[in-house]
């Protein structure tokens, strides 16, 4: 099990979706559905969670926080890093949970990669390659995280697969 991870949410667009399950990302312009996905450093998920697109991301977090140490960017500051010290304490016998923001740079204009960032954006990119991915057409949200673990098999096994063979043991 990974010490660290790191977590983001990305909204896509929705089909005919039920308006319970639908909400709307008011910060993309977008009426759809989020996908809260965790990953480990590397960008192999680890978990992933689809809820309405008005979800905060903070609170999307919640149902995905396990590890030690998650990166995140600024759109989950503030009450999920309170939240994150009352599960370390709730936990005890000397877990502690640690949530790291990494925040853009205050004079930064157009794109700069950041630490840690890179590896969850990547991951959301190998996601799009899935066509089915692209959109959410799924009555229910976990139809779609379903889909999500599916695509993330192929995409785990095709990088295992890409490997060089291991060297037979001279023992």
């Amino acid at each position: 099990m990974p010490s660290a991870a790191v977590i983001d949410s990305q909204t896509v667009k929705g089909g005919q979706l039920p308006a319970v399950s639908c909400g709307y990302d008011a910060g993309k312009k977008i009426k759809g559905r989020k996908r809260h996905a965790l990953t480990d450093t590397n960008g192999l998920l680890l978990g992933v969670v689809v809820t309405p697109a008005s979800v905060q991301d903070r609170n999307g977090a919640k149902l995905l926080l396990c590890l030690l140490m998650i990166f995140a960017d600024g759109g989950y500051a503030g009450k999920l890093e309170a939240f994150v010290q009352h599960m370390g304490r709730l936990f005890g016998h000397g877990a502690s949970f640690a949530l790291g923001i990494v925040k853009k740079l205050e004079d930064q204009k157009g794109f700069i990669v950041l630490p840690r960032r890179w590896v969850i954006e990547r991951s959301f990119g190998w996601l799009v390659k899935q066509r089915r991915l692209t959109r959410d057409h799924e009555k229910k949200p976990r139809h779609h995280e379903a889909f999500v673990y599916i695509a993330f098999i192929g995409i785990m096994t095709q990088r295992l697969t890409a490997l060089q063979p291991l060297q037979p043991f001279a023992g």
